[in-house]
């Protein structure tokens, strides 16, 4: 291939044609290529997102995620009104189901304040008015937070990059990148592609980019699957908005909840199990070099070492329906295996320190001709218009 392009994103999900699309709108004379290994958009992460457009709420005050996730809950917004997206502001409940969890939820309700989060405190008969049938001794409303079809938004970024001329290139995986006389050139399962800047929004894989880049990132991604359940459809009266619970300080993750979809469908989960494959939808998948590098990672081992038990109970409740209802009746008591059956299940790209400590921040690193997200888990989806503007921010045009 012959075009020498401005920029070459790789990825072609949320953040990756946020980003192109943001790099388009500040530069409109430079070209932009996007390189996706799939054979269509938004397939992984952002395709089995939960839909959810998020407040911001947990995050640390002042870290990238509690900006760009609080800007992105209004940019998101605001781009589905401009172009006629669907989405809806139902508002979330963050539930004590115990005298024990009301520290914590204060501590929750303090850092969104600092965050500028719309949140208040409701008493049970308050969170009862909202959602009838919530087990709660005291619980926070987020009225900001919504629901919202990400792969809708992802083909309204594609139909604009399209618009403003760039090239858009699916089963395009990259395998190789050597620089040569000031330009990168990436060796692709489909042709050759030549780029002076490079913009790695490779989820899953962004590590691997960054190394073919010479780089050394701070973290490992290690993959975690959340498996779903869905509530039938005569037993969707039982939620109203979103229901999550007070997150269990002894587990870096949020915990099972319930999610109103935006087709009006409800979601319940996700649990947070390892991964025996960077892209392993099924407890069969198994990639052994993907299982290799996370064993041989020394980081892993502490982690495992420090949630042994908590982790071992997200196993069981993987292998056990009956135990999965019994972590979603401590929100909603009548809720019964009978009412759940299997969905679709998502893996995050969580990136991990080598003293075993989950990143909780987002990570872009900047060189001289290429940029990279290295973590950019949830609340990526929400925060995607701003990741992309952020990382048009770091980049210095000659």
């Amino acid at each position: 291939m012959d075009t020498l392009y401005d920029f070459v994103v790789i990825g072609g999900g949320i953040v990756g044609l946020s980003t192109a699309l943001a790099l388009n709108k500040r530069w409109p004379d430079k070209s932009v290529a996007v390189l996706e290994k799939e054979s269509q958009w938004a397939f992984h992460q952002t395709g089995n997102n939960s839909g959810v457009i998020h407040s911001g709420i947990y995050y640390e005050p002042g870290s990238l995620k509690a900006r760009l996730c609080k800007a992105g809950c209004e940019s998101i917004v605001q781009f589905c009104e401009e172009h006629s997206l669907p989405y809806e502001r139902c508002g979330k409940l963050i539930v004590a189901t115990s005298e024990e969890e009301i520290p914590a939820l204060n501590a929750i309700y303090e850092k969104g304040l600092k965050n500028g989060t719309d949140v208040v405190k409701l008493t049970q008969a308050q969170a009862q008015d909202i959602e009838p049938h919530v087990q709660c001794v005291q619980a926070l409303q987020v009225k900001s937070t919504g629901i919202v079809g990400y792969k809708a938004i992802c083909n309204k970024f594609v139909e604009l990059l399209q618009e403003n001329g760039a090239d858009l290139f699916l089963n395009t995986r990259v395998k190789r990148i050597v620089e040569k006389q000031g330009e990168h050139i990436l060796e692709t399962s489909q042709c050759t592609v030549r780029g002076k800047f490079i913009i790695n929004c490779a989820g899953l894989f962004c590590d691997r980019i960054a190394k073919q880049l010479g780089l050394k990132p701070p973290a490992k991604i290690v993959p975690f699957r959340g498996e779903y359940y869905e509530l039938k459809p005569e037993k969707r009266y039982l939620v109203n908005t979103l229901i999550y619970p007070v997150p269990n300080p002894d587990f870096p993750f949020l915990g099972v909840h319930f999610t109103k979809m935006i087709d009006g469908s409800v979601h319940a989960g996700p649990n947070a199990v390892l991964s025996f494959k960077r892209e392993g939808y099924k407890k069969t998948d198994i990639d052994l070099i993907d299982l290799g590098e996370t064993l041989a990672y020394p980081g892993f081992w502490k982690l495992a070492f420090k949630y042994g038990d908590e982790g071992l109970k997200e196993m069981w409740r993987s292998l056990s329906k009956a135990r999965f209802a019994r972590s979603l009746q401590k929100l909603i008591p009548t809720v019964t295996a009978d009412d759940l059956v299997p969905t679709h299940a998502g893996v995050r790209a969580q990136a991990l320190r080598p003293d075993g400590s989950l990143v909780q921040d987002f990570i872009i690193l900047e060189e001289a001709t290429s940029l990279h997200v290295i973590n950019a888990p949830s609340p990526a989806a929400t925060s995607s218009i701003e990741i992309g503007k952020e990382i048009v921010s770091r980049i210095q045009v000659a």
